[in-house]
C-alpha cells in the first residue's frame, strides 16, 4: 500500500497550504518540493528559470522529484511537475496522486505575479494557455480529483482526510 500522498495542481491551488494541514491531521510529515529544489540548488525558483531557462528548470525539478524517498508524507511538488514523466512515474509509485482542481477564474483570482512566484511558463504563453495545457495532464496522472470550488482549505482537508483514512491508513 502506498503510504504517501502527492498533491498536484495549478500554482495557487493550495498544494502547500492544504498539504501542511492534511499532514497535521493524518500525523504525516510534509515535503514542499519547491523548497527542496531551492535548498539543493541554493537559488530561488525564479533565479533558476532566469539563469537556466525553462528547460533547465524542468530538468532540475524532475531530478529532485525523482529522488524523493519518504514514508507517511504529504508531498507538494510544483505545478510543473507533470512535465516530468520520470518524476511522475516515481511519485505515482510511492504515493496516491491527488489533483486539487480549481477553475481558471479561481486560479486568476488567487495567483498574482507569475514571475515572482517562479511559475514555469514558456515565453509567449498566457496563464489561460498554461491552464489549458496542464489540466489534461493533471487529470491523467491523478488517482483522485478534489474540486475545490470556492471552499476554503479546511473543507478540502476534511474531505481528503476522510478519503485517505479509508485508502491508506
Amino acid at each position: 500500500m502506498k503510504s504517501n500522498i502527492t498533491l498536484i495542481g495549478m500554482p495557487a491551488s493550495g498544494k502547500s497550504t492544504i498539504g501542511v494541514l492534511l499532514a497535521k491531521r493524518l500525523g504525516f510529515s510534509f515535503l514542499d518540493v519547491d523548497l527542496a529544489i531551492q535548498e539543493k540548488t541554493g537559488k530561488l525558483l525564479k533565479e533558476i528559470i532566469a539563469q537556466e531557462g525553462m528547460e533547465g528548470f524542468l530538468k532540475t525539478e524532475e531530478r529532485v522529484n525523482q529522488q524523493i524517498q519518504v514514508k507517511r508524507t504529504v508531498i507538494a511538488p510544483g505545478g510543473s511537475v507533470i512535465y516530468g514523466p520520470k518524476a511522475m512515474a516515481h511519485l505515482k509509485e510511492i504515493s496516491q496522486i491527488v489533483y486539487l482542481k480549481l477553475s481558471y477564474e479561481e486560479v486568476v483570482r488567487r495567483l498574482g505575479d507569475l514571475t515572482d512566484r517562479g511559475v514555469a511558463v514558456r515565453e509567449g504563453m498566457t496563464l489561460k494557455d498554461l491552464y489549458e495545457e496542464r489540466v489534461p495532464l493533471y487529470e491523467a496522472y491523478a488517482d483522485l480529483t478534489v474540486c475545490e470550488g470556492d471552499r476554503g482549505p479546511g473543507a478540502v482537508v476534511d474531505e481528503l482526510r476522510a478519503i485517505m483514512e479509508r485508502r491508506i491508513l
